[in-house]
């Protein structure tokens, strides 16, 4: 409690996350909602008080806002549309508002984990996009929201998070946002935190001020509603009005930072369109100028999402998932029917190069998997850096059968995420002869078969040869003084970690 009443999210994530909504009607299709908002008229237009939540922002402070991104902006949605990375707008005019200057807009995201994930990357490069055009973008995490929990494109309630773990992923969310979003063009952009404004309105405030501006029988319509109330577990009242704070977002960053439009995923449109109706409410001027625009969600041809894989979510934070497994994961789970697609989607690569490239893929002198090389080259350097790219190729290199690559501590280290390792301490290993040390590993059964595959050539130290039955280890074949590469055979691979 603050000021004495329940601030709107810890009311609605304490008490009403077990109660249950449940249709009034029978024919609940009746009250579909439109894809594109259609503005009424609206009169008697009130003045409200400065503890209001709903006071109109003035022109001049949308115009300074613009004004503060110096260069021309180009035909955004023209590119996001010959991309693949236009699905849905709400809203008439966004492709001639975005000719004319420079919109301000926003993207949420709600912090579920301590990392975005590769589906998250979709919409880090929609901003991209926005920015390169001339664009002032802001990325919002939600440490509000994230409390309360998006029913979107969910079979079920998500697990509640405590306020430390909140916390904690909203500060990784960040530093991924920060690390992918660098000022380009003359326009920085800004990371905020809706917590900062949700979470000082008390719950009476947010039902009188912007409550009873929403209408039950519209936010019952949203697709996230309605998925949820044919089943026995319904939807908790605190799911069911996680579509108003995201309209408060909208409508607050409208007022204070003069945003235009909210980008948003496929399955964001409902949330969306609230916020545009509660602009249009609330607001005395500027609401017809507001937009909302989705993006596809990203995947295969075959309808499964891209970003998990057989291990979870494919992380973009290295900490969760080395840049190597990044790398892998882009390299061998894209069937050429698909990589051409994600070319355009997930990299800023001219699409008459990536058509030259298509064009190419049928012809017999086509390297199989030289889009798929591209595209986790592109993408893995835009995530992880040059230096995370270098990283991932020197390990896949490493790892592929006979070849001869320099190799260092941390290639090594991202090798033994998929390799065999072992650990020995150092008096085994230092000054022992190679062939005790395989068959220590249990990579041959014996020191005898160690030395006779060394005679037929076929053992690797470092990817160099061994010649001699007798060669030993010096401190100096260490890589950094605590790791080594042993191979027997192309295929059988071993990190060997000193201690």
């Amino acid at each position: 409690m603050r000021s004495g009443l329940l601030h709107s999210t810890e009311l609605l994530h304490t008490c009403f996350t077990r109660a249950r909504v449940c249709p009034p009607w029978k024919n609940r299709s009746s009250y579909h909602w439109a894809s594109t908002v259609r503005w009424a008229s609206h009169s008697n237009a009130k003045t409200w008080s400065q503890r209001s939540f709903c006071c109109a922002a003035s022109a001049s402070q949308a115009a300074d806002s613009a004004a503060k991104v110096s260069s021309t902006p180009g035909n955004v949605v023209q590119i996001l549309r010959e991309r693949g990375l236009l699905q849905d707008i709400a809203g008439e005019g966004l492709e001639q508002a975005a000719a004319n200057g420079p919109l301000t807009l926003y993207l949420g995201f709600d912090p579920t984990a301590d990392s975005l994930h590769l589906g998250s990357l979709l919409g880090l490069i929609v901003l991209r996009w926005f920015q390169k055009c001339g664009h002032k973008v802001i990325a919002l995490v939600g440490g509000a929201t994230g409390r309360v929990g998006d029913p979107s494109g969910r079979s079920l309630e998500r697990p509640v998070l405590s306020e430390a773990e909140i916390d904690g992923n909203v500060a990784g969310i960040r530093r991924n946002i920060e690390s992918f979003l660098r000022p380009e063009a003359g326009s920085s952009p800004s990371v905020i935190n809706n917590l900062d404004w949700l979470g000082g309105i008390s719950f009476l405030d947010f039902l009188r001020d912007v409550g009873r501006f929403s209408r039950v029988n519209i936010m019952l319509s949203r697709d996230s509603v309605k998925s949820r109330l044919g089943r026995e577990e319904g939807i908790s009242f605190t799911e069911f009005t996680y579509q108003l704070l995201q309209g408060y977002d909208f409508l607050h960053l409208n007022q204070h930072h003069g945003v235009r439009l909210q980008v948003g995923g496929s399955d964001q449109m409902g949330n969306i369109l609230t916020g545009l109706d509660l602009i249009r409410r609330c607001s005395d001027a500027g609401a017809d100028s507001c937009f909302g625009l989705c993006f596809p969600l990203l995947t295969r041809t075959d309808g499964t999402k891209m970003g998990k894989s057989a291990e979870g979510a494919v992380w973009l934070a290295p900490e969760k998932l080395s840049p190597f497994k990044f790398y892998q994961y882009l390299l061998g789970s894209v069937p050429d029917t698909d990589v051409i697609k994600f070319l355009r989607m997930l990299t800023f690569l001219p699409l008459a190069d990536i058509a030259s490239l298509e064009g190419s893929m049928g012809s017999a002198e086509y390297k199989p998997n030289t889009a798929q090389r591209l595209l986790a080259e592109e993408v893995t350097r835009m995530v992880h850096g040059e230096e995370g790219l270098q990283q991932a190729l020197k390990a896949t290199e490493a790892l592929a059968p006979g070849k001869r690559t320099q190799l260092d501590a941390a290639a090594l280290e991202a090798i033994a995420e998929d390799a065999p390792t072992a650990t020995l301490p150092r008096e085994q290993v230092v000054g022992a002869p190679l062939a005790d040390i395989i068959a220590a590993t249990g990579m041959q059964p014996s020191k005898g078969a160690a030395k006779r595959m060394i005679k037929g050539g076929g053992v690797r130290m470092n990817n160099e040869k061994v010649a001699e039955e007798t060669q030993t280890v010096t401190e100096e074949d260490l890589i950094e003084g605590r790791l080594l590469l042993l191979a027997t055979g192309k295929k059988n691979k071993l990190v060997l970690r000193i201690e």
